[in-house]
């Protein structure tokens, strides 16, 4: 049932944007239009639709901290059996599960990382997420300690092998 409604869904979505399309091609455009519109159309629709459900997810999006990692646990083993390390997008999350890939954006820079959790961190009475060294970069967080940010989970099991 869940496979026959993304089904639809997906049909449903795929003919949106294949109208739009349309509707757009058959306006009047210029050239340096006419290119960026060729190209779009030359996207195949299941890349399209992977960008939407990646944007996608089936849990809330909660406001929350972010500290990352010290430098004393590069090379130890995570909770998933993967060594830490600074230079891969992982994180560590008291609840979610291992694999999930969640989106982590820095609301006052609307800087965003994807990190998949793959260490527990110790519990706390707020949401909070524990970032690798490189994606704490990518969201300003590093040199800072602990910031707000917001905590999106995205899938589970998209990634095989974070480390």
């Amino acid at each position: 049932m869940l496979l026959t409604r993304f089904s639809r869904i997906t049909a449903i979505i795929a003919m949106a944007v294949l109208a739009l399309y349309a509707s757009t091609a058959q306006a009047d455009v210029g050239d340096a239009a006419e290119d960026r519109l060729l190209t779009e159309l030359s996207r195949p629709v299941a890349s399209i639709l992977e960008e939407l459900l990646q944007k996608s997810s089936l849990f809330e999006s909660v406001d929350g901290f972010a500290s990352y990692y010290a430098r004393k646990f590069e090379g130890r083993r995570t909770t998933s059996g993967h060594r830490y390390n600074p230079d891969k997008l992982t994180a560590a999350h008291q609840s979610l599960p291992l694999g999930t890939v969640v989106r982590v954006l820095n609301p006052s820079t609307r800087e965003e990382v994807q990190v998949t959790v793959n260490d527990r961190c110790a519990p706390k009475s707020f949401h909070f997420i524990d970032l690798s060294r490189a994606a704490a970069k990518k969201i300003g967080l590093w040199g800072k300690g602990k910031i707000g940010v917001v905590i999106i989970p995205l899938m589970e099991d998209k990634l095989e092998d974070p480390a």
